[in-house]
Formats: structure tokens, C-alpha cells, sequence
């Protein structure tokens, strides 16, 4: 399933892992897990933020990606269903009003 893969890592959590190397590393990892459709990175309420869009093949794989971004950034991590342009025409296409 399609999914959305958005995280926040707070300033001091963020700035011990820039310098320790934990974020390159994280981030690093992170994409070579999620193989994503597109991954952008930005500045959001002065925390570093990311997401991600990637294929989620089963939910039991959610600890194994969400946990590192916990564990080593002390981020905060949402994951949500989403969907294409043309899911979404697909769909659109399904309603019944």
C-alpha cells in the first residue's frame, strides 16, 4: 500500500545527530530500506522534517522503519495511506452520491 512517511526530529535531538553522524546514517538507511517514489527533506516550525512516499508491502515491517527514526532522532512519525493522482481519479470514479 501506498503510504506517507512524515518525520520531525527536534533541535537538540537533530544537532547530536548531525554531529555524531547519526543522521546521515539514519536517513541513509531509511532510504535504502523504503526504496521511495520521492523523499524530500525541509525546515518545518524550525525542526528538521522529512517524508517520504513509499510501497508499505506489510504493516508488520512499521517497527522496523519507524523505530530507528524513535530510537536514534527521538522524532516524531506519522504514517498514513495515500494516495496518486490517478488512485485518486480511480477512486473518484467509485463514489456513489
Amino acid at each position: 500500500m501506498r503510504t506517507i512517511l512524515k518525520f520531525t526530529v527536534p533541535v537538540e535531538a537533530g544537532n547530536a545527530a548531525i554531529k555524531n553522524g547519526k543522521m546521515a546514517q539514519i536517513t541513509e538507511n531509511t532510504l535504502k530500506q523504503l526504496q521511495p517514489e520521492a523523499a524530500y527533506f525541509y525546515a518545518n516550525k524550525g525542526r528538521r522534517s522529512g517524508f517520504m512516499v513509499f510501497d508499505l508491502k506489510d504493516p508488520s515491517d512499521i517497527p522496523s522503519i519507524v523505530e530507528p527514526l524513535f530510537l536514534e532522532l527521538n522524532a516524531s512519525v506519522e504514517l498514513a495511506p495515500c494516495m496518486s493522482a490517478d488512485d485518486l481519479k480511480k477512486a473518484l470514479a467509485k463514489v456513489k452520491v
